[in-house]
């Protein structure tokens, strides 16, 4: 049942705290949809500039350049069809996590006039679209590139590592806006 609905079976002033959540509830909805805008927008970048990508991810597999710490864990790649794989791999992740949290800006949008329960039961996709931006920026860029393949060792890769602090972040403190509890 919408808010309206509710409000005019019910006395007046009770529905003052839900008139009151409609402001942080649109932030919220504004807040997925720039998070979903933007992972679209990286991995379309990724795929209109795909030789530039393919470059930084051999670059970064490769391991070349690096002078600080010489010796990896990780194995150098420098098999094309592995580099290109993960470069595909990536942008599937991108594309993914904002089509994800698109859907979930469109499902809370929908419930924004819904009762409390209703709209945090629509925030299912919008959590896991901006949790699957994380995986990607955190996940990926962070843990597998950074501290396995050593990519800070490199001016582009350490570029890289703190924009992807930066989404990892943006994205992070998103997700716990929007898992707050609406009363």
């Amino acid at each position: 049942m919408q808010l309206a609905q509710r409000c005019a079976f019910i006395p007046p002033g009770t529905c003052a705290r839900e008139n009151a959540m409609l402001p942080i509830r649109y932030l919220k909805i504004v807040l997925v949809a720039f998070a979903a805008l933007m992972c679209l927008l990286y991995a379309a970048h990724n795929v209109v500039n795909a030789q530039a990508a393919y470059g930084f991810v051999a670059a970064v597999f490769s391991q070349a350049d690096h002078a600080a710490y010489p010796a990896s864990i990780f194995p150098a790649i420098t098999t094309p069809a592995i580099v290109w794989a993960a470069l595909v791999f990536i942008c599937l992740l991108e594309f993914s996590a904002g089509l994800v949290a698109a859907k979930g800006a469109w499902d809370l949008w929908q419930a924004r006039h819904e009762a409390a329960a209703d709209f945090n039961a629509a925030k299912t996709w919008a959590l896991a679209g901006l949790g699957l931006g994380i995986v990607v920026w955190f996940g990926l860029f962070t843990t597998l590139g950074g501290a396995g393949f050593q990519m800070w060792q490199t001016q582009l890769g350490s570029a890289s590592l703190m924009g992807a602090f930066q989404y990892t972040l943006q994205l992070g403190v998103v997700l716990l806006f929007v898992n707050m509890y609406d009363s």
